[in-house]
């Protein structure tokens, strides 16, 4: 017998999420029905799928479970299973707020990337239907050592090696078009750097403490924005500037446009990287049970 499943859709900057609300852990969701509903033909339509289970039904989470309430099981567009996506939480952190689970002001979240700190500014227009920006504090960039190229066709660029619970490669160019489609991977070397695959920034100066830069992330393809990469490239671009807060004792802010809107991004003098932008519900509604079991089969 089907059931019919609650879903939404949510972005940040255009980074679009499919979202089943699951608290209890119910609902089966292996990597084909992801895949099936993240579909944008076939499916529902989204670079990722965000399941919301609280973290005392998910054993994974169990043991943030007295940190945060919620977990985010992040799943990428091919179904696979992501350690974080910046953009992610902050529409998580909107689709909490929209049911009642939290409020404007600090939450935490559980993520496969540990803890993260949320808050939910107040509404500009003063409690009206624009959201207030959402920011996440998205812990502390490691910054690998060795060098690393990365390919389109016949193009080569050496690039930076930023790790933000998940792996960038972050490639400054002259022109976001030569990044190509980027439908396909770029190739990277050495080849051991990403042995679980990488998310490729291209990157473009604007002025001052400002960039743009497009994205291909691994299991999506390119998107339209990238809330881990955005933060890898600002740190990239600081290092490039000869900047470091732990050494200057002052924040660095870099502005980053990405093709779905523009992050905030501020490294403090401790390490801990925030990143502020909008998060949006865009629809909800419900699919039939059966029609997963149609993927699974």
């Amino acid at each position: 017998m089907s059931t019919r499943i609650a879903f939404l859709k949510g972005h940040g900057t255009e980074n679009d999420f499919v979202i089943v609300p699951d608290p209890e852990n119910a609902v089966d969701l292996p990597p084909a029905a992801v895949a099936a509903l993240c579909d944008r033909r076939a499916g529902l339509g989204g670079d990722g799928l965000l399941h919301v289970v609280r973290s005392a039904a998910h054993p994974e989470a169990r043991g943030m479970a007295a940190e945060a309430e919620w977990f985010m099981d992040y799943r990428n567009g091919d179904g696979s299973v992501a350690e974080m996506c910046g953009n992610g939480v902050r529409v998580f952190a909107r689709y909490l707020q929209r049911a009642g689970h939290a409020a404007e002001g600090d939450l935490a979240i559980a993520t496969r990337g540990g803890v993260k700190r949320v808050h939910i500014a107040k509404s500009p227009s003063g409690g009206g239907s624009a959201a207030g920006d959402v920011t996440v504090g998205m812990g502390r960039a490691l910054l690998p050592e060795g060098d690393v190229e990365v390919r389109v066709g016949e193009r080569t660029w050496p690039a930076r090696n930023v790790n933000m619970g998940n792996p960038h490669a972050v490639a400054f160019v002259a022109d976001l078009a030569h990044a190509g489609d980027l439908y396909t991977p770029p190739s990277h070397a050495p080849a051991g750097a990403y042995p679980d695959g990488v998310n490729v920034e291209f990157v473009v100066d604007r002025g001052p403490g400002h960039v743009a830069m497009r994205v291909h992330e691994r299991g999506s393809g390119e998107t339209r924005s990238c809330g881990t990469g955005a933060c890898a490239v600002a740190v990239a671009a600081a290092r490039r500037d000869g900047v470091d807060p732990a050494v200057t004792g002052t924040p660095a802010t870099y502005t980053v446009d990405v093709p779905g809107g523009t992050l905030v991004i501020t490294e403090r003098p401790d390490g801990e990287i925030e990143m502020t932008g909008p998060a949006v519900i865009v629809a909800e509604g419900e699919f039939d049970s059966a029609w997963l079991e149609g993927v699974r089969a």
